[in-house]
């Protein structure tokens, strides 16, 4: 079972730069700072639930890019010594990688607001989701979704069904990356969940992921940005696709798309903010990140899109969909029947093996 829901203690902080943080605030000079996240519906979601609310606290104004990920933009500007970018919302094991790299600011997670009832924030957030450069913001998971209008017959339930072209001909949708994609991989050709990392830490097993990966290759059309999987499942470009739940359940429920989530196997991830080393704009980044953990900043994010908070105490702030009234916690992927089927990505093998499997993938993709 899944130990998201343990707090642990913070990691020291190092060095120099923690010590910097622990001193007094200095006064903020920055009028905007650019913040570089996903885009779509989770980008507005953050928009309404802790950007604007900057804004009108600090006089501070958010410059919002979108990305697709990864992290050579982040090392090109800080290799080039040209910061521009100043907080990036990040994958966990990118957060991880980009810590260990110097790409990011340390961050004590001490440093954070406190909880919801006074709780020191080191003991309101699980250990798994804490490092040197701070912690998580947000629960979200890589799931695969249907439309019903172009499925006949009985639906798909297992991660299975999706590598099942006999059973369910069309063709599938699936991001361009090798993360995820593997375990799914691995999950459909019979690995338990909780043995999918050992396999994989194997090259048998890893030659086992990208040969089921073969057999839906050329069935496979890939996206890049979270907001093209609904549209690929509106069009009937793809009769499934993998897909973020938020982007999914949003779908759902403001556009009325007959959209059904598969848990089955769902990769439970984390989202992090991180300041991007070197800013010039540091104090006006790390007076946003923190204002982006307070307890109400993050719960706020559940009322526009189904992603729950990493902190402990900020989930008892979970409630219902602002604008549609639908109550949240069945539609969060930390749910407890959610919760059951899922797989907690592994950021420590990510971290590990992330460019070796990067470069194994686009290599795969180029035969």
């Amino acid at each position: 079972m899944l130990n998201i829901f343990r707090p642990g203690a913070s990691i020291p902080v190092r060095g120099f730069l923690g010590l910097i943080l622990l001193a007094p605030a200095a006064a903020v000079s920055a009028e905007s700072i650019t913040v570089v996240s996903w885009g779509g519906s989770y980008a507005r979601a953050c928009e309404e639930a802790y950007h604007k609310a900057f804004t009108e606290e600090t006089g501070i104004e958010v410059l919002l890019e979108d990305y697709n990920g990864g992290l050579a933009q982040i090392r090109a500007q800080v290799d080039a010594g040209a910061v521009h970018w100043d907080v990036v919302d990040l994958e966990m094991p990118d957060a991880r990688l980009a810590c260990d790299e110097g790409l990011i600011e340390v961050m004590d997670v001490a440093d954070m607001p406190a909880g919801v009832n006074g709780e020191a924030p080191e003991d309101d957030y699980p250990a798994e989701s804490v490092s040197e450069c701070g912690a998580g913001m947000i629960f979200y998971s890589t799931v695969f979704a249907y439309n019903r209008k172009f499925l006949q017959g009985s639906p798909p339930e297992s991660i299975a069904d999706f590598f099942d072209l006999e059973k369910f001909p069309g063709r599938r949708g699936m991001r361009r990356s090798p993360l995820v994609n593997l375990e799914f991989a691995l999950a459909a050709d019979g690995v338990p969940l909780e043995e999918v990392y050992r396999v994989l830490d194997t090259p048998e097993g890893l030659s086992r992921a990208f040969r089921k990966l073969d057999t839906i290759k050329d069935q496979v059309v890939w996206w890049e940005a979270g907001a093209q999987p609904p549209q690929l499942l509106a069009d009937g470009e793809v009769i499934m696709s993998t897909a973020y739940n938020g982007r999914i359940f949003n779908a759902q429920v403001l556009e009325d798309q007959p959209f059904v989530i598969v848990w089955d196997a769902q990769a439970l991830d984390s989202g992090y903010l991180a300041i991007v080393a070197g800013t010039p704009r540091y104090e006006a980044a790390r007076q946003f990140v923190l204002f982006a953990n307070r307890p109400r900043s993050i719960s706020n994010i559940s009322k526009y899109i189904s992603y729950g908070p990493v902190r402990v105490s900020a989930r008892s702030l979970v409630d219902k969909h602002l604008e549609t009234g639908t109550v949240m916690e069945p539609h969060m992927p930390t749910s407890p029947e959610n919760l059951s089927r899922a797989l907690e990505l592994d950021w420590r093998w990510w971290s590990e093996n992330r460019d070796e499997m990067y470069e194994r993938f686009s290599a795969w993709l180029a035969r």
